[in-house]
């Protein structure tokens, strides 16, 4: 089950050239975040994807707008919005793992060379 992602509208998230676009890892790890909820079968898309559009909306009409645009952490806020009203996890759960993450170097988990403990033998 693959997250039906938006081409076009309030939801969509950034591409170049038909794909999708990351500005810092944290961003990459909170979409793949989402996406594995949703395929996990913890929320619906059309729910997380209300929220998203709800968060989206609520920057828009913010009269102080004195943080830029910034579509993951708009994504991010969704994310935490459904969890929390799902009761999955509290607000401060959520809040200290986004933290965890985002501290983590840019090259966690993606090191030259690691096979990340897959055996690769010829047979």
């Amino acid at each position: 089950m693959t997250a039906p992602l938006d081409i076009e509208g309030p939801a969509a998230p950034p591409r170049s050239n038909g794909e999708l676009v990351f500005a810092e890892p944290w961003e990459s790890r909170a979409f793949g975040m989402a996406v594995s909820l949703y395929e996990a079968g913890a929320f619906t898309w059309p729910r997380f994807q209300a929220a998203l559009i709800a968060r989206i909306a609520a920057w828009e009409t913010t009269p102080a707008q004195d943080e830029p645009y910034n579509y993951y952490q708009l994504w991010l806020a969704a994310l935490e919005d459904v969890l929390v009203g799902l009761c999955t996890v509290s607000a401060d759960e959520v809040t200290a793992r986004a933290h965890a993450l985002a501290e983590r170097p840019a090259d966690h988990g993606h090191r030259e060379g690691d096979d990340h403990g897959h055996d690769h033998h010829a047979h």
